[in-house]
């Protein structure tokens, strides 16, 4: 009997033992699926949620409209609408402040330049009837840009004005200079002797000048004497001279008016010049990009000279 009944407990340890080792299996079967199933779950939300969430339909949120008894009165004000209306509320209740202290603090004895200019109708301030920043910055540009062209213009213009006047007028006794003519002679008696209005064969009057001295000849005969006719022509010595000095006189007077208007377009073409080079600079002042640098020299002289320097940058 006791044998039997060992035996008995022998076989019911086994199958227990065998009995819970299945059972660990398939808990570890079923958590391994349950996981995995979890995962996969978990991927087809992460796909769906990428690449079909615009697809799905989803619920549309409505504001609140305006009661159909209200409609009279306009849209409905939501929470946004109101902090706007009560910044710009409270902005204009301190500007009326300010207004108002400065009204009370106001000094009666102040005074500026400026009131003299300034005027008042009905108690109410007039401001000025000239408009402040009339034109937009890209405007601006576009005038000065005009501006630098035309100034450029001119310039050229004058300068090609004076080039036609130095032709015709060849800048002749032009120089402030007195001019001087050497004559070589063998002899010191020579020398002592020579008489430039026989050398040069002109008048005594006409020594001194560098350019257009005619001869004795050519003074005679009527036909080189250019602006006087045959019957004009007075063949008393005395009043040819006379004729003579008067034509000099006027042909000298004009003479140093036309090299009186050619410094001026000269000292006119020269301003332009220089104007162009500052409204260059000025442009490329204003226009130019980065970061720039004024930079003030002083002169020996006690002049001073101011130029920009650009900071460097690599270009890629």
């Amino acid at each position: 009997m006791c044998t039997f009944l060992c035996g008995c407990f022998s076989l019911v340890r086994v199958v227990t033992a065998e009995f819970s080792s299945f059972l660990q299996n398939a808990l570890r079967t079923y958590i391994t699926r349950a996981h995995i199933h979890k995962v996969v779950e978990k991927q087809k939300k992460i796909i769906m949620s990428s690449s079909l969430r615009n697809a799905i339909k989803r619920t549309t949120h409505k504001e609140r409209s305006q009661p159909a008894e209200r409609t009279k009165l306009g849209l409905l004000e939501k929470h946004k609408d109101y902090v706007l209306r009560a910044r710009d509320f409270h902005k204009k209740e301190d500007a009326i402040k300010v207004l108002k202290r400065k009204a009370a603090e106001r000094n009666p004895d102040e005074f500026y330049f400026a009131m003299e200019k300034k005027k008042t109708r009905d108690g109410v301030h007039e401001e000025r009837t000239t408009e402040q920043n009339k034109y937009t910055e890209d405007e601006l540009k576009l005038m000065k840009t005009q501006d630098l062209r035309y100034v450029s213009l001119k310039a050229q213009t004058e300068l090609k004005r004076v080039k036609k006047m130095k032709e015709t007028l060849h800048c002749l006794g032009a120089g402030s200079e007195e001019r001087k003519h050497t004559i070589f002679v063998d002899e010191y008696a020579e020398a002592k002797k020579f008489k430039p209005e026989k050398y040069f064969d002109t008048p005594r009057e006409l020594i001194g000048r560098a350019f257009n001295r005619p001869k004795h000849s050519q003074l005679e005969d009527a036909d080189q004497l250019v602006g006087v006719g045959v019957n004009e022509i007075d063949y008393d010595e005395e009043e040819l001279r006379k004729q003579q000095e008067r034509r000099l006189k006027k042909v000298a007077k004009l003479n140093r008016g036309a090299y009186k208007m050619l410094n001026e377009h000269e000292e006119r073409a020269e301003q332009l010049k220089s104007m162009t080079v500052k409204m260059a600079l000025q442009k490329e002042i204003s226009h130019g990009k980065g970061v720039k640098k004024k930079i003030t020299k002083r002169n020996k002289d006690g002049t001073t000279e101011s130029y920009f320097v650009w900071k460097q940058i690599r270009k890629r």
